[in-house]
């Protein structure tokens, strides 16, 4: 791996002791996922303290407030970087995505058992080698399929810690009763009043859950949806844009063309053309 950042497809797996930088060095613009080989590591997520040691898997998303960092003098870590337009590009499901979401953000540190460790492994390796093809033409796409088999399989290594905190949390069940409703009805329904009607609160406290367990409002989680149930139909061009400004409920193609403008940058036409 060559000892420089990445910016060109917003994805990068460096080492510590190769690449002589540390994960602390790029929070404020990428999401960081770092496999601990040797040594430790103490953080803070300004609520709780965290020690990870070796086999360890830690998160830092960008929502997440990573403070009070450092580093036992033996520490050693891979660190995949991922930026956030990156992550949203090749996301390949919504659901277990805002899921894990939630999982890794009351648990930014997480121990790997045996199994999870190898699939991790694999995945970091694939990453390794695909990120040094640097002349193919092709290298975002390929580089973001790999980010799909790993987003997958870091679901798979969290699938049980999910269950286990939707019994154990009720605060969470319910944001996450939240999302199921969301990705139920978000392509006609977009409002927070709408799901907090459907929970049986209001639509302030259902708000006040949101920011608790991700640190961001209700109303950026219905966005986040519409918008990937957005560019699924944009995508599918047997749609006439006539058809999708029907199916999400616009009354008018001046109003969806406003909207669509709004979450994606570009007119539905535009995007279509790009």
């Amino acid at each position: 791996m060559t000892n420089h950042l990445e910016t060109e497809i917003g994805c990068n797996l460096l080492n510590t002791l190769n690449d002589r930088r540390m994960p602390s060095e790029f929070t404020d613009g990428y999401h960081v996922h770092i496999m601990v080989r040797k040594g430790s590591m103490t953080f803070s997520d300004g609520k709780n303290d965290f020690v990870s040691c070796v086999d360890d898997l830690v998160i830092w998303q960008m929502t997440n407030t990573i403070q009070n960092v450092s580093y036992s003098q033996d520490f050693e870590a891979d660190f995949l970087l991922a930026s956030p337009e990156f992550l949203a590009a090749f996301n390949p499901e919504m659901v277990w995505a805002s899921k894990g979401f939630v999982f890794i953000r009351l648990n930014p540190s997480f121990h790997l058992d045996e199994k999870s460790k190898r699939l991790m492994d694999n995945d970091f390796d694939l990453f390794k080698t695909r990120l040094a093809q640097p002349d193919s033409p092709f290298r975002r796409e390929i580089v973001g399929r790999v980010m799909q088999i790993f987003l997958y399989d870091l679901w798979t290594v969290y699938r049980h810690g999910l269950s286990q905190m939707k019994a154990a949390d009720n605060t969470a069940q319910v944001f996450l009763r939240f999302l199921g409703l969301v990705s139920e009805h978000v392509v006609r329904e977009r409002e927070v009043a709408f799901y907090a009607d459907k929970l049986c609160i209001t639509a302030k406290y259902l708000s006040q859950i949101s920011n608790q367990i991700t640190g961001l409002p209700a109303s950026q989680w219905i966005q986040f949806y519409a918008t990937f149930e957005l560019v699924s139909l944009l995508d599918d061009t047997s749609k006439s844009l006539t058809d999708i400004a029907d199916a999400m409920g616009f009354s008018t193609m001046s109003f969806f063309s406003r909207y669509v403008k709004k979450v994606l940058g570009k007119t539905p036409t535009e995007y279509r053309q790009k």
